[in-house]
């Protein structure tokens, strides 16, 4: 039971949740913030800690001349129990390196579409870090959404915001990457066939069912059902940076759910994968890249296991997502239903999936457009 007047509460999902007044806007009215925890004395420990901060800290109504460094760590603060801690780490970094250098001593106010276009313009000219060449339009996007959650965050705040951001465009570039094509598939496909071992079963499932390269590092023989020829997809690995001061590890591999609601699905195996499966020794409990219960390996440990297979089979080297890419190709050459296709790779919407995953062959082209001359024909 709650006890009166602190806002803790006992959610239907299990978990706790704590409330508290984060500050006051113009009007006098509370702006509420939240702390989630499994235990009501862990959520009791973070509602204290957050309204300890919440009071030392100025209120962001009280001043509205705030500089985009000053607004960019007050909005980290306030979300970092709202995001994932991998998300939270991509949001540090790209504040640490990216936006706060280049324009986090401007006033908020002062920001114009001229200052944030000169920033974007820096940043794919020469905007890494370490080697000052230029970033790819993909990464300067995700760099100008983390400015635009600033600016919302800002002006929620009632801190004047000058800068209209609908008219600023990133201009995405047609760079070409290899692909990987028919041939190439069939090659890697008897080649992994002919030496069944964990590493070659996991690359044969993201070449087959599309699995993502963290998702495959995750998954556990107890998520397949080779009885019903599925596959529950609910976690996903990843090598993340530790932001603590007191962990001696720059990064740690960490283990947790897939990036979105959508990601979490379940996928029909094919019969082939499931027999290929069934000859290899594993138990439940057991990770599907290593066959042991513990020890697993990490996605850049099977990204350079890949490249050798690809050596192996003289194969042209490419990225370990191309495998990915290709199921999808494959599936929609075959005549796969696009939306089926969708939620099997675990997206949010079908132009995801058709926009960036899908690579139309030549060979798929060609076929399309013969069928102009059957209609003259006709």
């Amino acid at each position: 039971m709650p006890r009166r007047g602190e806002n803790i509460y006992k959610r239907k999902d299990g978990r706790w949740e704590g409330r508290y007044i984060a500050l006051y806007d113009l009007n006098n009215k509370a702006k509420y913030a939240s702390v989630y925890a499994h235990s009501y004395k862990e959520v009791k420990q973070k509602l204290t800690a957050a309204k300890n901060l919440s009071q030392k800290e100025k209120s962001l109504n009280g001043n509205n001349s705030f500089t985009v460094a000053e607004c960019a760590l007050e909005w980290l603060k306030q979300i970092r129990n709202q995001t994932k801690y991998s998300t939270f780490v991509k949001y540090s970094n790209i504040l640490n390196n990216h936006i706060i250098p280049s324009i986090g001593a401007n006033k908020i106010e002062n920001v114009t579409e001229n200052t944030i276009n000169r920033f974007i313009s820096l940043k794919l000219e020469q905007g890494n870090i370490r080697t000052h060449r230029a970033l790819s339009p993909k990464s300067v996007k995700d760099i100008l959404s983390v400015v635009k959650l600033i600016f919302n965050f800002a002006q929620a705040n009632n801190i004047p915001v000058n800068c209209n951001f609908r008219h600023i465009k990133i201009k995405q570039t047609g760079r070409f990457t290899k692909e990987i094509d028919y041939d190439m598939q069939i090659r890697l496909t008897h080649y992994l066939l002919n030496y069944p071992n964990c590493v070659n079963a996991g690359i044969l499932l993201c070449l087959y069912t599309g699995l993502r390269l963290g998702e495959v590092c995750a998954l556990k023989f107890e998520d397949i059902s080779l009885s019903n020829k599925t596959i529950c997809v609910t976690k996903t690995m990843q090598r993340i940076q530790n932001l603590s001061d007191t962990s001696p590890a720059k990064t740690s591999v960490i283990i947790t759910e897939p990036k979105s609601n959508s990601s979490i699905r379940v996928i029909p195996l094919p019969d082939f994968l499931a027999v290929f499966l069934s000859k290899l020794p594993y138990t439940d409990s057991s990770y599907i890249l290593t066959g042991r219960e513990d020890k697993f390996m990490e996605p850049r440990t099977l990204e350079n296991r890949f490249k050798r297979c690809l050596k192996e089979c003289n194969l042209e080297e490419v990225s370990f997502h191309k495998l990915r890419h290709r199921f999808a190709t494959y599936c929609v050459e075959i005549g796969f239903d696009v939306k089926s296709l969708s939620e099997i790779l675990g997206h949010s919407g079908v132009n995801i999936t058709l926009n960036r995953y899908v690579h139309s062959s030549f060979e798929l082209k060609r076929t399309n457009m013969k069928k102009l001359d059957l209609m003259l024909n006709l």
